[in-house]
C-alpha cells in the first residue's frame, strides 16, 4: 500500500471545542487546568481520526492554543522584553498577553503584530526580536505533544517551523535585518534535533513555506547557510515542507540540504513531478497532489493516471501521497452538513474526507485493476457536478460577456469628486468614524438563534435589531463621531449575510475554520453562477440614516473580499467568479445612492490576501482584482462618496494598485505596526483621502489617548491633514459595548484636540 501521510490538522475542533475552552479562561470562567486539558483531549481525538483514515507518520507540534509561529518563536525563547516578566511568573498568561495584549492586575502590555499567513485567510502573529536576540532552546511543549502520541501507539513526526521561515516571519524593534540572526538560531535547531533523536524520533517535519516565496539574494544566502547547517546535524530524517506552490525554482538550494523526504504542492497539477523528481534524487517525494485548501472533490481518475509512471520507475518506498498543504484551513468533516442543496455535498470534500481521497488515491495506485472501480463514485460526483444546472446560470454569463468594463469602471476626475462630496457632507478637518460594525452582544447573537429555532417571529427579530440599530446610533451620537454606520446587528459574518441573498452561494452549519486565535469563520460555498434578485442592504440603511442628521455609510462587501473568504468554485477562472460578484455589488451601489445613501463603504480587506506569492504572476491578479473592485463602484455618482477598508496589508509593493482602485477613502490597519504601514505612502504620493487606524480592536485592550494622538501625529507626517480620517483598525463585531466606548471617546477626544490644533495653525497671525 502507498505511504499516505498529513502536515497539519485543523486544530480549532469540530464544534469549536478549542475557541469554547479559550474564551472561558480569558473570561474567568475556568481555570489553566481545565484549558490545557480540553486542549489534550481535542489533539488526542486528531490524531486518532487521523489514523482511522489511514494516515501514517502523523504530524506533531501542528497543534496550537493560539498561533504556530507564536509557538516557534517561543520554542526558542523569542519572548520581548515587556512580556519577560509576565511569562516567566505565568508563562499560558504571558503566552496569551504576546497574542491578545494584557490590561488588568498592574500589567498594560500590548499584543504582538498580526499579519496574513502567506496567501491564506488565517492571521499570524509576529515575533518581536532585536539585533542582540538570545535564543536559548525550550522544547517542553513539542516533548510534552511527543510523549502523548506515543502513548497512542502512533507513528508520529514532529513539525517545526524552519529556522529561515521563522526569522522571515518575524520583524526587529531596532530595525536590523532578521537573518543576520540565523547564527545565532542554527545551533539551538541543531540541539533540538540531538533532543528528538534522543527521544527516539525517526522523522522530523521541517517547515519552510518562505521557499514558495521569490528568492531574493539574502533568502538565498540564508537558505544555503540554514541548509548546509542543518545537513550537518545530527537528528532525525527530515521531511522538508516546502510549503505552497511550486518549488522548482528553489531546488538548488534545497539540494543542499538533500532531506530524506521533500514535500511538493502539486494541487495545481503534476506537470513539475519531472523535475521534482530529479532533483529529490534517492529521497522521497511527498506529492501533495489533493488540496488542503479547497473543498472540492480531486479528479483521482486524473491524478492516478499521472502518478502511476513516477510510481512505476520509484516504487512505493520512494513516492508518498499527502495534502498541498496543512489541512488548517479547510473544515473538519461533512458529517454535519446533511442540509447542503441538490447533489452539492457529494461533489465536497473536507479534512476527513481529503486523507479518505489520498486513501482511495493509494488504493487505486496499489492496485491499477481495480483503479476504475475503485474511483467510480468520484467519478460520477465529478460528472454530475460538469452538468448541473445548479451551477450554471445563462443569463448571468451573457451579462458578463456584454460587459464593457473600461466604460463600466470610469468615474469623475477625485477633484472634482472631492469638492462635490465635501460640499454635500460638509465634513470637518480629520473626520471620525468606524470600519462598519458595532459588538455583535450574547443578546444579538441569540435572537438569531431564538429566530431559527422558532421561538420569535421575523417580526419580532426585525423589531429588536431595529431598536438595537436605533440605540447604536445614539451611541455614536453620544460619543461625537462625524460619520456613522448601522452597526450591522443582522450580519452574522460579512461575507455569509451577502451570499445567503445572492444566487450562487450554499451555507454550512458547522463548517468551521481557524481565523485566528478563537475567532473562527464559516466561509460560504460558492458553487455556482453569482446573482443578486433584490437590494440586500438599502432598507437598513435607509432605516438607520433616518435615525440622524449626520451622514451614516452603507456598508458592503466587495467582490474580491467575497471571493477569497468563500470557499470558490474550481471550474472556471476566479476572474470570471469575481466579475459576477462586482456585478452584484455594483447594482447595490447603484440602489443605496438612489435611496439617499451618500457614503458607500466597499470593504476589500482580502485585496492583499490574494496576491501570488511570486512577483511574476502579481500584474495579472492585480489587474482584474483592482478592475472588479472598480466595477463595483463605478456606477456611483461623484457626489456619492465612495470608502474602502484594507486591513493586514502591506501596502509598499502594490501602493499602485491601492491607488488604481480609485477610492476615496481607504481606513487601513496600522495601529498594531505603530503607523509603520504608512512607509509605503512616503514614497508615493498617494492621491485620496486615507484612514490610518489609531485602535487595535483585535485585543481587548483599551488604548490610551496619548497613543492615539501620537499614532495620528505620525500619519500627520505622511498624510496631509485634508486627507487624513480617524478611524479604528477595523469593526468592531467581536468587542464589548465598555471598552468599545471608551475607546472611540477617547478616538474622538484625540481627533478634536488635533483639528483645533492644526486649525490654529493655519489661522494667519494679525
Amino acid at each position: 500500500m502507498m505511504h499516505i501521510t498529513n502536515l497539519g490538522f485543523p486544530r480549532i475542533g469540530r464544534r469549536r471545542e478549542l475557541k469554547q475552552a479559550l474564551e472561558a479562561y480569558w473570561s474567568g470562567a475556568s481555570d489553566a487546568a481545565t484549558l490545557l486539558e480540553s486542549a489534550r483531549e481535542l489533539r488526542l481525538r486528531h490524531w486518532q481520526l487521523q489514523a482511522e483514515a489511514g494516515v501514517r507518520s502523523l504530524p506533531v507540534g501542528d497543534f496550537s492554543l493560539y498561533d504556530h509561529v507564536l509557538d516557534a518563536a517561543l520554542l526558542f525563547d523569542a519572548v520581548p522584553d515587556s512580556h519577560r516578566a509576565l511569562y516567566e511568573a505565568d508563562p499560558l498568561l504571558g503566552y496569551f498577553a504576546l497574542a491578545r495584549g494584557l490590561q488588568r492586575d498592574g500589567f498594560d502590555l500590548r499584543a504582538l503584530e498580526m499579519t496574513k499567513w502567506f496567501d491564506t485567510n488565517y492571521h499570524h502573529l509576529v515575533p518581536e526580536l532585536v539585533a542582540d536576540q538570545v535564543f536559548r532552546l525550550r522544547p517542553e511543549r513539542l516533548l510534552q505533544h511527543c510523549s502523548e502520541a506515543r502513548v497512542l501507539g502512533l507513528e508520529l513526526r514532529p513539525q517545526v517551523l524552519g529556522p529561515v521561515s521563522l526569522l522571515r516571519l518575524s520583524k526587529t524593534l531596532d530595525g536590523s535585518d532578521p537573518l543576520a540572526l540565523l547564527p545565532r538560531l542554527l545551533p539551538l535547531y541543531a540541539e533540538l534535533f540531538e533532543r528528538l533523536r534522543q527521544q527516539g524520533v525517526d522523522w522530523l517535519q521541517v517547515d519552510e513555506p518562505c521557499l514558495a516565496l521569490d528568492l531574493d539574494p539574502a533568502l538565498q544566502a540564508a537558505y544555503a547557510q540554514a541548509f548546509d547547517a542543518l545537513r550537518a546535524s545530527p537528528g532525525p530524517r527530515l521531511l522538508l515542507n516546502c510549503g505552497f506552490g511550486d518549488p522548482r525554482p528553489a531546488l538548488p538550494w534545497i539540494r543542499r540540504l538533500a532531506p530524506a523526504a521533500l514535500h511538493a504542492d502539486l494541487s495545481a497539477g503534476l506537470a513539475p513531478l519531472p523535475e521534482l523528481v530529479d532533483g529529490v534524487g534517492e529521497g522521497i517525494l511527498v506529492a501533495g497532489v489533493v488540496s488542503g485548501r479547497s473543498v472540492w472533490r480531486s479528479d483521482l481518475d486524473a491524478l492516478c493516471a499521472g502518478l502511476a509512471p513516477t510510481l512505476k520507475a520509484r516504487g512505493p518506498e520512494r513516492l508518498w501521497l499527502a495534502p498541498s498543504c496543512s489541512l488548517l484551513h479547510l473544515p473538519i468533516s461533512l458529517d454535519d452538513e446533511r442540509q447542503l442543496p441538490g447533489a452539492l455535498r457529494s461533489w465536497l470534500s473536507f479534512a476527513q474526507e481529503k486523507l479518505g481521497e489520498l486513501n482511495l488515491l493509494g488504493q487505486a495506485l496499489s492496485a491499477p485493476e481495480d483503479a476504475h472501480a475503485l474511483l467510480a463514485p468520484q467519478r460520477a460526483a465529478l460528472a454530475d457536478r460538469r452538468v448541473s444546472s445548479l451551477v450554471h446560470r445563462r443569463d448571468v454569463q451573457q451579462r458578463v460577456l456584454a460587459l464593457d468594463v473600461e466604460q463600466a469602471v470610469e468615474r469623475a476626475p477625485l477633484a472634482e469628486r472631492r469638492r462635490l462630496q465635501q460640499q454635500r457632507l460638509a465634513l470637518p478637518l480629520l473626520p471620525t468614524t468606524t470600519i462598519g460594525s458595532f459588538p455583535q452582544t450574547r443578546e444579538i447573537r441569540r435572537l438569531r438563534v431564538d429566530l431559527r429555532a422558532g421561538r420569535i417571529s421575523p417580526g419580532e427579530y426585525a423589531a429588536q435589531l431595529a431598536a438595537a440599530t436605533e440605540a447604536c446610533v445614539r451611541e455614536q451620537e453620544s460619543i461625537g463621531l462625524d460619520v456613522l454606520v448601522h452597526g450591522e446587528f443582522e450580519r452574522n459574518d460579512m461575507v455569509e449575510y451577502f451570499g445567503e441573498q445572492l444566487a450562487g452561494f450554499a451555507f454550512t452549519r458547522h463548517a468551521w475554520v481557524q481565523s485566528y486565535g478563537s475567532r473562527c469563520v464559516k466561509p460560504p460555498i460558492l458553487f455556482g453562477d453569482v446573482e443578486r434578485a433584490s437590494p440586500m442592504t438599502v432598507d437598513a440603511a435607509v432605516a438607520a440614516q433616518a435615525l440622524s442628521t449626520k451622514p451614516l455609510k452603507g456598508m458592503l462587501t466587495g467582490p474580491v473580499t467575497m471571493l477569497q473568504w468563500s470557499f470558490v468554485r474550481d471550474d472556471q477562472p476566479r476572474e470570471q467568479t469575481c466579475l459576477q460578484l462586482a456585478l452584484a455589488l455594483r447594482d447595490e451601489v447603484d440602489d443605496l445612492q438612489s435611496a439617499g445613501i451618500g457614503i458607500i463603504q466597499i470593504d476589500e480587506p482580502a485585496l492583499r490576501e490574494g496576491l501570488p506569492l511570486r512577483r511574476a504572476e502579481r500584474a495579472d491578479y492585480l489587474r482584474w482584482a483592482v478592475q472588479c473592485f472598480r466595477l463595483s463602484a463605478g456606477v456611483a455618482r461623484p457626489e456619492t462618496q465612495i470608502h474602502s477598508h484594507m486591513c493586514y496589508s502591506e501596502f509598499n509593493d502594490i501602493i499602485e494598485s491601492v491607488a488604481a482602485m480609485d477610492a476615496d477613502v481607504v481606513s487601513i490597519e496600522a495601529s498594531r505596526s505603530r503607523m509603520e504601514l504608512l512607509d509605503a505612502f512616503v514614497q508615493f504620493r498617494y492621491p485620496a483621502a486615507l484612514g490610518p487606524g489609531v485602535y487595535d480592536i483585535h485585543s481587548p485592550r483599551v488604548p490610551h489617548a496619548g497613543e492615539m494622538r501620537e499614532l495620528l501625529q505620525r500619519a500627520l507626517q505622511v498624510v496631509p491633514a485634508q486627507q487624513l480620517w480617524v478611524n479604528p483598525d477595523c469593526g468592531l463585531k467581536t468587542r464589548d459595548w465598555p471598552e468599545t466606548r471608551a475607546a472611540l471617546a477617547a478616538m474622538v477626544a484625540v481627533a478634536a484636540a488635533l483639528r483645533v490644533d492644526l486649525e490654529r495653525c493655519e489661522t494667519p497671525v494679525s
